[in-house]
């Protein structure tokens, strides 16, 4: 049995009145929060509270308000879901389908973020049951979510393969394992273990710190760190391209 709590009975409401008005278009924040952790990737997910969609995951998003930008109102989402600021969002595109939304005529502009899960405690302040879901575990979706959902992911993926973004989901010390499984598990691929440890030798934007694995059941593998300062100039030579 789903329990409604009184502050999304209020939220309801407070939308119902916002979009009472049939002619008039409203525009709405939806954020697609990635998360990644030793389980693989995740999306931070809660229970829809409209009657329409009762039992279905919903992204966590909110109708943008006068007196706020678009990417105010996504970083204001991320507030609410936690203490989750400083970390990477992006904007990725506009969904307007004429009947997306049950109450009125609502365009949404969609936002991804990345965080290491480990680092960002959920503490679901407006009450929403937030909860971390496998992104291979999500079919269905309330509204169109599962549209913008599989949208978000596929510009993650491209950006993964184009800019080292991954790197800030793994520990500060890492082995070239880790870094394969990391890009295996966002890109839905398996690579080459000799021609993926051969790509990241020509790009020469890791640094060996000469140290090995503690505490691990199998043979210790040898770590690495990303050199940010070094793939700083690196990227200002027209030449130079990431591309995983």
């Amino acid at each position: 049995m789903s329990i409604t709590h009184p502050e999304i009975k209020e939220k309801r409401y407070r939308t119902s009145r916002i979009l009472e008005d049939n002619d008039a278009i409203h525009l709405s924040v939806d954020c697609v929060i990635f998360g990644y952790d030793d389980d693989g990737l995740k999306v931070l997910l809660m229970e829809s509270d409209m009657s329409e969609f009762r039992g279905k995951l919903s992204l966590v998003g909110d109708i943008l308000q006068k007196n706020e930008t678009l990417r105010q109102s996504a970083e204001k989402t991320l507030l609410s879901c936690s203490n989750l600021d400083n970390v990477y969002l992006e904007q990725v595109e506009a969904f307007s389908k004429i009947k997306r939304h049950p109450i009125g005529r609502v365009i949404t502009i969609a936002y991804y973020s990345l965080l290491k899960i480990s680092e960002h405690e959920i503490t679901d302040k407006k009450q929403r049951m937030l909860r971390w879901v496998a992104i291979d575990e999500i079919e269905e979706m309330a509204f169109d979510h599962k549209e913008i959902l599989d949208k978000c992911y596929a510009t993650l993926q491209q950006k993964v393969r184009d800019y080292p973004i991954g790197f800030n989901l793994l520990p500060s010390k890492f082995s070239l394992k880790q870094l394969q499984e990391f890009y295996e598990t966002v890109l839905c691929i398996k690579l080459d273990r000799r021609n993926f440890r051969r790509k990241l030798n020509s790009l020469d934007i890791l640094i060996d710190l000469n140290k090995n694995q503690d505490d691990v059941a199998h043979l210790p593998a040898k770590l690495y760190s990303f050199n940010y300062a070094k793939y700083e100039k690196m990227i200002k030579k027209e030449s130079f391209r990431f591309d995983i």
